[in-house]
């Protein structure tokens, strides 16, 4: 019994290292310089599928030429945000090597083959990335945290000693402040923390730093304090902002120009084109003329029954699904498409509207911004699969 109050033995504590070494990933950190960007290189050596976090496009040869090196196969290009100050390669390495391009659903991007949001997982080989929603420097910003919470990749939402501006593309302080608290400084202390960026040199931060040392963010720090602190800052916007915002939203590649359809109809609702050309619509809109149209619901099953509920009379038919549905719903009749929170949503439109239905529109902020204008919500299973054509 006296054995057991001393913790494992030597062998113990080798056979744990050992173990917890040899399931850990491939792990490279490549710098751009230019724009002060870090690219995250994760991979299964086992499997050979890989993942890049935050891929440059002048640097797509670089990552091409490492990958083909080390005999990876690239299944995920994930961006932390729609990034204002480089453009992505996530499109062009879809493009040469096949993968499947992530972001935020949040992030108003209609391109992207995969819209992730919290508590997601982005797996490749053994392993998977946690998706965390980490809103503020962004609307749109992620964290993604190896399952085992040793490593986090953090992008601009919390710099070393730093963190990311607030002042546009949908930034907030606050939001910022609870999102890095909530999210990130919450992992365990040891937990090591790789950010989109840094200006000084350093590689790499953890928990227990940050927790202590950040002059923004840290424990010291209040609420208040914080937002006043970003309020001060004053900064220029960066150089290729105006460049590099609407080229992300499209993975990086300019969208081709649609192969059938005709001329959006705009008459029928109060429709506003976003940055990336989806037709939107408000809750409010909706909610008055929710008789009047076809309302079609593109989240999974569990989600149309959860706890954001459903529009009542909307019909599930999950996004994977709507390009065989596609010939059973009523293009005749206006159309609005809802998610959670107008990603997914806005992919389904775009490409509905590509396909001649010129009366559709995707639902502004999906059912979490119908839930905040406090509108009833169903939560029984669907009855139908589609709206179908008339007569």
């Amino acid at each position: 019994m006296r054995g057991s109050k001393r913790g494992p033995s030597s062998l113990a504590r080798f056979v744990l290292w050992h173990v917890s070494m040899t399931l850990r990933p491939f792990f490279r950190q490549l710098f751009d310089a230019d724009s002060s960007t870090y690219t995250y290189l994760l991979a299964d050596e086992e499997t050979r599928e890989a993942v890049l976090i935050d891929p440059v496009i002048e640097q797509v040869d670089r990552d091409l030429e490492l990958l083909k090196e080390l005999g990876f196969r690239l299944v995920y290009a994930l961006d932390t945000h729609v990034h204002a100050d480089h453009v992505t390669a996530a499109g062009v390495l879809k493009e040469r090597l096949g993968c499947k391009t992530v972001l935020s659903e949040r992030a108003g991007s209609v391109r992207a083959d995969l819209l992730v949001k919290d508590g997601d997982r982005v797996p490749f080989g053994r392993f998977a990335l946690e998706v965390r929603e980490t809103p503020g420097h962004t609307n749109g910003c992620l964290s993604y945290v190896m399952e085992d919470q040793l490593l986090a990749f953090t992008g601009d939402a919390l710099l070393i000693r730093g963190c990311g501006r607030t002042d546009f593309q949908g930034g907030d302080s606050r939001t910022l402040y609870r999102s890095v608290r909530g999210k990130i400084l919450s992992l365990p202390a040891g937990t090591v923390l790789y950010p989109a960026h840094d200006y000084k040199g350093r590689t790499s931060t953890r928990v227990s730093e940050e927790k202590q040392h950040n002059p923004r963010l840290g424990d010291a720090k209040s609420e208040d304090e914080f937002v006043a602190i970003m309020a001060g800052l004053k900064l220029p916007n960066p150089k290729k902002m105006a460049v590099a915002v609407p080229a992300n939203l499209e993975c990086g590649v300019p969208a081709p120009p649609p192969a059938v359809g005709r001329e959006l109809d705009r008459g029928w609702a109060p429709v506003i084109l976003t940055p990336a050309g989806v037709p939107e619509v408000s809750p409010a809109w909706v909610h008055a003329n929710k008789n009047d149209v076809n309302v079609i619901d593109v989240r999974e099953p569990d989600e149309y029954r959860g706890e954001l509920g459903h529009i009542a009379g909307a019909s599930l038919v999950p996004l994977a699904t709507v390009s065989a549905a596609a010939s059973a719903i009523d293009a005749q009749k206006p159309l609005v498409v809802v998610c959670r929170s107008g990603g997914r949503s806005g992919k389904a439109a775009l490409w509905l509207a590509e396909r001649g239905f010129a009366r559709v529109a995707s639902m502004a902020g999906g059912m979490r911004a119908w839930n905040a204008e406090r509108f009833a919500v169903d939560y029984g299973s669907p009855q139908a699969a589609v709206p179908a054509h008339q007569g």
